[in-house]
């Protein structure tokens, strides 16, 4: 069977290599890719936001399965489009429908379905530039810090925590007034700030039956021990040390299954990852946010720990058998490392040459992000670029060899974080 995966980043190229390993997988295409997906399948250059060029190339390709990275393709309908076809309909599309994809499309539609199925999360209200007194009424009365979250898609970047009222007010005028992110920001969710850690627990569902896969710890910042500001993700750990059964059966009771259920009753027809963003607060989860797909960085940690074949679990998923799969994971810990660009995420220079990479030992994984080959050469194209990811009996094993890849990979101006996990540490005493 030939596959197509939407998307361009590490996460793309981890699912190509993960699928490429199944014996039911003909061909992987990759469209867009990088630099690094050819080497587990054929990059394809087609404009993925093009759902006419999409289909034109799933039908010259015989393509049976269709596996989505990024939200915005979900968000704008890829699966819809597909299924309303006649003669696309019979291809496999590993992402939900567009209403369920507002899961993560909208914080506001999001918080409502948390607050409707009783799903635990911290309290929020939210305004519009037309209800900025009132939003300024409401910061006066709340306690800080404080969180402001643009409404819509923001690439992981739309999230402001403001120590105090004057912080928070100019944070609410950047984002509705000056629209810092966009159309993402004419709605802004304001909310309570849960102490805590958080913990990335990732389900593969059909909106009834759920497989539960490899949590995972992700670094936001980018700066060392979580300071600076917001990336798309610095790096990440997986088993996460404090997420043991207690924990995890309170995630499944308090928010898996109300979640399914609320699928079920609002008809939200949802195929495919449900990623849930939670924070562990003295012991029990309350939930962040949700994903409608893998994360990145968790996708280059928890996809070498599953040691089932994908495809064959999304074959489960499509049969709608996942209630009798039975997914083997590998029980050691993987540590990922995050390599981004100077200056990200903010300005960058994209072009410089990337080299070190054939010095990384062969049980380390090197996933492409921000990579392009110019005239022979490999060159960084983006923020995040590169991310290497090491498996070992410890934590601090792993990040040990994890950190000495990133080391050996070098270009102009390139930065990584040598803390990643610093704060689980005191959790495996």
């Amino acid at each position: 069977m030939n596959v197509l995966i939407i998307g361009s980043g590490a996460r793309e190229h981890a699912i190509a290599w993960k699928l490429s390993q199944s014996e039911y997988c003909d061909k992987v295409f990759v469209a867009p890719g990088n630099a690094g997906t050819a080497q587990y399948g054929t990059t394809a250059a087609v404009d993925i936001h093009n759902f006419d060029e999409l289909a034109k190339f799933a039908t010259d390709f015989n393509i049976m399965m269709i596996v989505v990275g990024p939200e915005n393709s979900l968000v704008e309908g890829i699966h819809d489009y597909f299924q309303g076809s006649e003669y696309l309909k019979h291809i496999l599309v590993i992402g939900p429908k567009k209403a369920g994809a507002m899961l993560e499309g909208s914080k506001d539609f999001c918080k409502a379905f948390f607050q409707r199925y009783n799903i635990p999360t911290a309290a929020y209200q939210t305004f519009t530039e037309d209800t900025f007194a009132q939003a300024t009424a409401y910061l006066r009365e709340g306690s800080f810090p404080i969180v402001l979250k643009a409404d819509g898609l923001a690439q992981g970047k739309g999230v402001i925590i403001a120590q105090n009222y004057d912080e928070a007010v100019d944070a609410l005028e950047d984002m509705l007034r000056n629209k810092r992110f966009g159309n993402a920001s004419s709605k802004v969710v304001i909310e309570e700030y849960m102490e805590g850690i958080e913990v990335s627990v990732f389900i593969l569902t059909d909106g009834k039956e759920y497989v539960l896969l490899p949590e995972a710890k992700d670094y936001k910042r980018i700066g060392e021990g979580d300071t600076g500001l917001n990336t798309g993700g610095m790096g990440a750990i997986s088993p996460v040390p404090f997420v043991d059964d207690v924990f995890m059966q309170k995630v499944k009771e308090r928010v898996i299954e109300p979640t399914l259920r609320g699928m079920q009753e609002d008809q939200l027809d949802f195929s495919g990852f449900l990623f849930i963003g939670l924070m562990n607060v003295n012991g029990d989860p309350f939930v962040i946010e949700y994903n409608v797909r893998l994360g990145d960085p968790e996708t280059e940690a928890i996809l070498p720990r599953i040691k089932s074949d994908l495809f064959e679990l999304f074959r489960a998923l499509h049969d709608h058998k996942l209630g009798e799969f039975k997914l083997e994971i590998d029980p050691r810990t993987a540590a990922t490392v995050f390599l981004v660009s100077g200056g990200y995420p903010e300005g960058f220079e994209k072009g410089k040459e990337i080299t070190g990479i054939e010095n990384v030992p062969s049980d380390v994984l090197v996933f492409h992000a921000g990579t392009k080959l110019v005239n022979g050469k490999l060159v960084n194209n983006g923020g995040r670029v590169i991310t290497v990811t090491a498996l070992a009996d410890t934590m601090e094993e792993a990040l040990e060899k994890a950190n000495a890849a990133a080391a050996a990979i070098k270009w102009q101006d390139r930065y990584y974080r040598h803390d990643i996990g610093f704060d689980l540490r005191s959790t495996l005493a």
